[in-house]
C-alpha cells in the first residue's frame, strides 16, 4: 500500500518533480546507447529538438527580462556600474579558472606516460575546429556584436546581439521616462506570457535529455571514456574544486551557501547535465535568480552577458587539455611557456564566446598560436570531448548563479531575506515548481 501525503501517493509526487523525470531519462539514455548504440545514435533528434527549442525561446526571454530591468533603472550610472563590476569578476575568476586548470594539469599529470608520436596524429579529424578557430578572432567577435537590423537580433540566436539591441531599448524607455509606462506594462504581460511558454517546454525536458545522453553513448561509447579517465577524471575533479572551494568561499563571503544554491537549481543543473548545454537551463536560471530576491536589473545584465564571459568550466578545460596533449607528446613546456599558454588561453576565450562548441573551438585557437604544442594533438581527446562537455556547461552554469548573486550584493540589489529563504526552502518562500509539483509539497516529504 502506498505511503499517501495530502491526496496523492508518495511515489507520483515524486515523479513530479522535473530532476526525478530528467534522471530516469538520463539513466534510460545511458542504457540504450551502451547496449544498442545505433538505435542510441538514432535519438539524436530528441536532443537537438529540444536545444532548437529552448534556443527559440531563449532571446525573447534575454530581451523581455533586460528592457524591463534596466527601464525600472532611476539612474543610468547604475547601468554602468553593473556592467563594469560583473566584467571585474568575470576577468578575475576565469582568469583563476585558467590557473587551476594549469596547476592540476602539473600536479596530477593526466597525459604524462601516453608517449605519443605526434607525428602519428591525425591532424583532418579536427581540421574543421582549427578553421572555426581561427575564423573566430577578436575583431571579428567584437564586431558581430551588432546585429544587422534589431529584429535579427531576436532571429538569429545571438546572445550578445539580443543583450546589445536590449540594452539600447532599455536605456531608451528608461530616459522616456513617465510616458513609456504603457509599453513597460506590456513588457511585463509579455514577460508571464513567455515565462509560461518556458513552463510548457520544460515539460519535454526528459525527453531531450533521453535523446541527448542516448546519443552520446551511442556514438562515442564508454570504452573511449575509460581510456581517456585521467584526464576526464582530472577535469571533473578540477572542476568540482573550483565550484566548492572557490565559489563556495565567495558564496559564503556573500552571505549564502553553495550547497544551498545547488539544491535550489537542482532541476536546472540535472538538465544541463543531460543536454550537455548550459543554455537549455538559461531562461530557468534567470527567473530562479529573480524568484530568489535578486533584482531583474542584476539579473538581465549579469546572467546573459555571463553566458559569453564568464565560462569557468571552459577555461579550466583550456589549460588542463593544452597540458595534458603536451605531456602525453612528450612535450615539456617551460614556465615562461605555461604562462604564455594561459595568456593566449585568456584573449582567444573572448574571441570564441557564444560559439557553438566554445570548449574544443577556443582550444584549437589557443593551440594555433602555441607553437609548442600541436593542434593534431587534439584528436587525442576528441572522442571524449563530450562527456567533459557536460562538466563544462554545469561549471559554467554555476558560475553565473553565484556571479548574479555576488554582483547583486556589491549593488545592494539582492533581498537577503528572501534570498535565504529560497534556497532553504522554507515555506513562506515556496512557489510552483518547474517540474510541474509545488516546491511546498517537496518540503512537505
Amino acid at each position: 500500500m502506498s505511503v499517501v501525503v495530502g491526496s496523492r501517493p508518495r511515489w507520483q509526487r515524486w515523479s513530479s518533480h522535473l530532476y526525478v523525470q530528467v534522471l530516469v531519462a538520463i539513466v534510460i539514455g545511458v542504457i540504450i546507447g551502451h547496449f544498442w548504440p545505433h538505435l542510441g545514435e538514432a535519438m539524436k533528434p530528441l536532443g537537438d529538438g529540444f536545444i532548437k527549442l529552448i534556443k527559440m525561446i531563449v532571446p525573447p526571454v534575454i530581451f523581455l527580462t533586460v528592457v524591463s530591468g534596466i527601464s525600472g533603472m532611476t539612474e543610468m550610472a547604475a547601468l554602468g556600474r553593473v556592467a563594469a563590476r560583473a566584467f571585474a569578476y568575470f576577468l578575475f575568476f576565469s582568469s583563476l579558472a585558467l590557473v587551476l586548470g594549469l596547476a592540476a594539469a602539473n600536479l596530477i599529470r593526466p597525459g604524462g606516460g601516453l608517449n605519443v608520436d605526434p607525428a602519428t596524429l591525425q591532424a583532418g579529424a579536427v581540421a574543421t575546429y582549427a578553421d572555426q578557430a581561427h575564423a573566430s578572432t577578436l575583431s571579428g567577435f567584437m564586431l558581430d556584436i551588432i546585429p544587422t537590423t534589431a529584429l535579427s537580433a531576436l532571429t538569429e540566436g545571438s546572445i550578445l546581439q539580443t543583450l546589445f539591441v536590449a540594452i539600447i531599448f532599455g536605456v531608451a524607455l528608461a530616459m522616456v521616462g513617465d510616458a513609456a509606462r504603457p509599453v513597460n506594462t506590456l513588457l511585463e504581460a509579455l514577460s508571464r506570457l513567455v515565462f509560461r511558454v518556458v513552463g510548457m517546454i520544460m515539460r519535454v525536458a526528459p525527453i531531450g535529455a533521453f535523446g541527448a545522453i542516448a546519443f552520446t553513448i551511442g556514438a562515442f561509447g564508454l570504452e573511449a571514456l575509460a581510456k581517456l579517465g585521467a584526464l576526464v577524471g582530472t577535469f571533473y575533479l578540477t572542476s568540482a574544486v573550483f565550484v566548492v572551494v572557490v565559489l563556495g568561499l565567495v558564496a559564503r563571503l556573500a552571505g549564502f551557501s553553495i550547497f544551498d544554491l545547488l539544491r535550489y537549481l537542482k532541476d536546472e543543473l540535472i538538465l544541463v547535465l543531460g543536454t550537455s548545454s548550459s543554455e537549455a537551463a538559461l531562461p530557468n536560471l534567470i527567473e530562479k535568480m529573480e524568484r530568489a530576491g535578486v533584482s531583474k536589473s542584476v539579473v538581465g545584465l549579469v546572467v546573459p552577458t555571463g553566458y559569453s564571459f564568464n565560462l569557468d568550466g571552459t577555461n579550466i578545460y583550456m589549460t588542463l587539455a593544452a597540458l595534458f596533449i603536451a605531456q602525453a607528446c612528450n612535450i615539456d613546456l617551460s614556465l615562461s611557456e605555461q604562462v604564455a599558454l594561459l595568456l593566449i588561453a585568456a584573449i582567444s576565450s573572448k574571441g570564441a564566446a557564444g560559439v557553438t562548441g566554445a570548449g574544443f573551438i577556443t582550444l584549437a585557437a589557443t593551440l594555433s598560436i602555441v607553437p609548442s604544442v600541436p593542434v593534431a594533438g587534439m584528436a587525442l581527446i576528441l572522442g571524449v570531448d563530450r562527456f567533459m562537455s557536460e562538466c563544462r556547461s554545469l561549471t559554467n552554469f554555476i558560475g553565473n548563479a553565484v556571479a548574479a548573486i555576488v554582483v547583486g550584493r556589491w549593488e545592494r540589489a539582492v533581498d537577503m531575506d528572501q534570498l535565504d529563504r529560497t534556497l532553504k526552502n522554507r515555506p513562506e518562500a515556496s512557489t510552483p515548481a518547474l517540474g510541474g509539483a509545488p516546491e511546498a509539497e517537496a518540503a512537505a516529504e
